[in-house]
């Protein structure tokens, strides 16, 4: 590997991949896709840095965060890594907003749980020639 296939794969990230949400007890697809930059995406890295900076700014004289700040600005961050959301309210597609994105988040664990274990997971964004 080379530097330039590390670049190539960073730029490729951060044009994210498919995610599709599947219903938590048949398994089945949920009618929910994103798509979602990788962890080594340059989003990711701004993602953390603004969560970062807003912990920060919600800490306490005393340095601490509370519980909930802290589940906020994890779910802000997740949205952050959300390049695309297709689903439906009421039969019509629902816009793409980090508003949305987190009202979808925040509707089921279980949706969180996958958007998040796929964002974190390398094997996800695995550059599109590998063969491994």
């Amino acid at each position: 590997m080379t530097l330039d296939d590390v670049l190539s794969n960073v730029a490729d990230q951060d044009r994210g991949r498919e995610l599709v949400i599947v219903d938590p007890w048949t398994g089945q697809p949920a009618g929910i896709k994103f798509r979602i930059a990788g962890p080594d995406s340059e989003v990711q890295h701004r993602a953390r840095i603004e969560m970062m900076d807003e912990l920060a700014e919600l800490a306490r004289p005393d340095g601490t965060v509370s519980a909930d700040d802290r589940e906020r600005a994890r779910l802000n961050c997740l949205a952050k890594c959300c390049l695309l959301m297709e689903i439906e309210e009421d039969g019509k597609p629902l816009p793409m907003t980090q508003k949305n994105v987190l009202r979808v988040l925040k509707a089921g664990v279980w949706i969180q749980a996958q958007v998040d274990a796929f964002a974190g997971d390398r094997s996800n964004f695995k550059p599109e020639a590998a063969d491994v």
